[in-house]
């Protein structure tokens, strides 16, 4: 096997994938350590992974859960063994903290070094000297300056040095190869003197390629354990196919229209919300959920957001729930004092999406949010997903396949999307079919 991998979130965790397929590898996302015949039935996969909650998890939460996920993803043997984290590497001490996270994995896998990736120029990710930029609405900022994540409601980034962020969260030191050292001997001499964790520039394809043919060359001496964003894998896939180890590229069938179809979003986004917005004026139903109402009361809203979608259906209509379209129906701070209040919006997001598919039969949803998708993809008994159509305008978005035990889920197409992720057409296109 080439690679494993635990997403930290499930939006995450589908980017990755889609990634991989893209580039001919074939890869299945399980949302939990599959049984046996769970397992059985993508046996001949590339790629395996688990994705998981760690991003909006606290560091005792990832002590007793991570270790386990590790070992089961050691004991599959890859060459490989990817953490993977969001592109915009948001995370804090007390939240989704990326340093515990790559504590745990080396202690699992017995590594003194652990790579780190975390440009991707396809996601509009760049890393430079150690500083990590990214793209949004055709600029470029630094991401202590960028307009949507210097900002973010529960992990603002405040700091753009990669070193001095995880310096918050670990003792573990932070080296660089910075895109200016390309020379074999020199990436070695690096290697050679690191104790903790090593970061790799990528701040375009040429350097792209150059890493992921570093990983490839290293993983013997390092061990199999890596973390990132997708950028790993952009990197490593680019590296296997110049080197003619793989196929790199993979061809999908179009996407038909649906009828109906059920979208619920729990994102804050500025992206999201003009997405909403176009989706609301292309002919989707709205429905605005208080995310307060869902973590205060969740089965009270969940029944009562469940009737109004089902009856809007009933009208043939596609029906999109959202928590948040501007500032004024963000409310995130008052949410942040209810325990597991975030949690719990995400999961009842999931269960008015269950009712919806199950009351209408419908083939595809779409679920929107980082953190909402992991806990409301959560509600929807899928325990897999692999790549139905990868949304190449827009990496990091890919409409999958759902596994699952239910009849009326198995076969189900759900799409994934971060915050930041998708055209302002995104909701539309997957309503409306896809062509290659």
């Amino acid at each position: 096997m080439l690679l494993s991998y635990y997403g930290d979130d499930f939006t995450g965790s589908t980017d990755v994938m889609e990634s991989l397929a893209l580039h001919g590898v074939s890869t299945v996302l399980f949302t939990r350590i599959p049984s046996q015949e769970e397992r059985a039935r993508f046996e001949c996969f590339d790629a395996v992974d688990i994705a998981g909650t760690s991003r909006s998890q606290t560091p005792a939460w990832m002590d007793e859960h991570l270790p386990q996920y590790f070992a089961w993803l050691k004991r599959l043997g890859a060459r490989f063994c990817h953490y993977k984290v969001c592109s915009t590497f948001d995370s804090a001490p007390h939240v989704g903290n990326i340093g515990r996270a790559i504590e745990i994995g080396r202690r699992v896998f017995d590594q003194e070094v652990t790579p780190l990736v975390v440009g991707a120029p396809q996601l509009r990710r760049y890393t430079a000297f150690g500083h990590l930029f990214a793209g949004y609405q055709g600029q470029t900022y630094r991401i202590d300056r960028h307009p949507v994540m210097s900002r973010h409601p529960v992990t603002p980034m405040d700091e753009a040095d990669l070193a001095r962020h995880l310096a918050r969260q670990t003792t573990l030191p932070v080296d660089l190869v910075p895109a200016t050292v390309r020379d074999d001997a020199a990436v070695d001499q690096g290697i050679e003197a690191a104790k903790g964790i090593v970061l790799f520039d990528v701040f375009d394809m040429a350097t792209q390629l150059n890493v992921g043919r570093q990983l490839l060359r290293l993983s013997a001496r390092t061990g199999p354990f890596v973390a990132g964003s997708s950028g790993v894998e952009y990197a490593l896939v680019k590296a296997l196919a110049a080197a003619g180890d793989i196929s790199g590229g993979a061809s999908f069938p179009s996407v038909p229209k649906v009828e109906r179809i059920i979208a619920v979003s729990g994102s804050c986004s500025p992206t999201t919300a003009r997405q909403i917005r176009h989706a609301l004026a292309s002919g989707y139903a709205g429905l605005h959920a208080d995310p307060l109402d869902l973590a205060h009361q969740p089965d009270d809203a969940v029944a009562r957001l469940s009737a109004e979608a089902l009856r809007l259906m009933g009208e043939g209509r596609s029906v999109l729930v959202y928590t948040a379209l501007d500032p004024e129906t963000e409310r995130g701070g008052p949410l942040d004092l209810i325990a597991g209040g975030r949690h719990r919006v995400g999961q009842g997001l999931g269960r008015i999406a269950r009712a919806c598919i199950e009351g209408f039969s419908l083939s595809r949803a779409i679920l929107a949010g980082g953190d909402t998708s992991s806990h409301a993809l959560g509600e929807l008994d899928v325990f897999a997903l692999t790549t139905r159509f990868p949304l190449t305008a827009t990496p990091g978005s890919p409409l999958c396949t759902a596994a699952s035990a239910d009849p009326e889920l198995d076969g189900l197409e759900i799409a994934m999307k971060g915050g930041q992720v998708g055209g302002d057409d995104y909701f539309v296109a997957l309503r409306d079919g896809l062509t290659a």
